[in-house]
């Protein structure tokens, strides 16, 4: 393999974590020897030249080899694994993308998962209130690194978070009262083609002039009307645009409990 500058950069940096451990490269092929005697497989050795080689950029390691790195630079297996471009955070997500034809049960994330984080939300401002529908960026007072789990799913640095009000009622049952969306803010223009069924209609963020609202939208005249579901015994509403009303972004993702205090067992409300 010829030399490729993000190769190179990760041989450098493996180099350079070397270096400040006080290993020769002598010194990594004996104790990868070690590893491999231990596995009975010579595919965890890693000879002088071979690393060598990798620091200048030439290869790349396989996922033995990045086992015995990680095991002798007291690394992570992700974070080795993240200098030569494979992000383990981003699995469950392009897990979800591609698909497959059978519903599954999503395993758990074993490898390094508990050392994984993502920043969110631990303290609202004193402020927020349920009740109201918000951009989470706008009531958020501290945000704590959590680990990464099943959030993994979640794309923090191109998206907003909104969150749906108690109060906020327009996409019930669709979008329950309480639920967090996904909004992608550079999609702000309301499309206009035809759709099969409600789930394919687009969703819209909106900025009110006193509050968010999240529904269906169109564009009429110089109003912005926000079209309710159905059965949520809303009314449609509308706004000057862009005065009164302006679109955040669409909605690309949602997370909701499926079952609410009203679904309680005889109709008892939970409390």
């Amino acid at each position: 393999m010829g030399l490729s500058t993000p190769y190179l950069l990760a041989g450098q940096r493996l180099k350079e974590v070397r270096k400040r451990l006080g290993l020769s490269t002598r010194d990594v092929q004996r104790k990868s020897e070690r590893i491999a005697v231990e596995k009975r497989n010579q595919e965890y050795h890693i000879s002088h030249t071979w690393l060598t080689d990798t620091e200048k950029g030439k290869f790349v390691p396989g996922f033995f080899k990045l086992y015995s790195i990680s095991a002798m630079y007291g690394l992570s297996f992700t974070e080795v694994a993240s200098y030569f471009g494979m992000r383990l955070a981003d699995l469950g997500r392009d897990r979800a993308l591609i698909g497959v034809p059978r519903t599954y049960l999503v395993p758990e994330e074993a490898e390094d998962a508990s050392q994984q984080t993502v920043s969110l939300p631990v303290e609202l401002k004193p402020e927020f209130r349920f009740e109201k529908t918000n951009l989470l960026s706008r009531v958020v007072e501290k945000w704590q690194e959590i680990p990464i789990g099943l959030l993994q799913h979640l794309d923090l640095r191109k998206s907003l978070y909104g969150y749906i009000g108690l109060e906020d009622r327009t996409l019930y049952p669709m979008i329950r009262p309480g639920s967090l969306v996904q909004i992608d803010p550079s999609q702000r223009k309301v499309i206009l083609a035809q759709w099969r069924t409600e789930f394919e209609r687009p969703i819209y963020f909106i900025e009110l002039r006193n509050g968010y609202v999240c529904g269906w939208c169109e564009i009429d005249k110089g109003q912005l009307v926000v079209v309710p579901h159905p059965q949520s015994r809303q009314s449609v509403r509308q706004f000057a645009h862009p005065s009164q009303a302006e679109i955040v972004g669409r909605v690309t993702g949602v997370a909701m409990r499926i079952v609410g205090d009203e679904d309680a067992p005889g109709g008892a409300v939970l409390r």
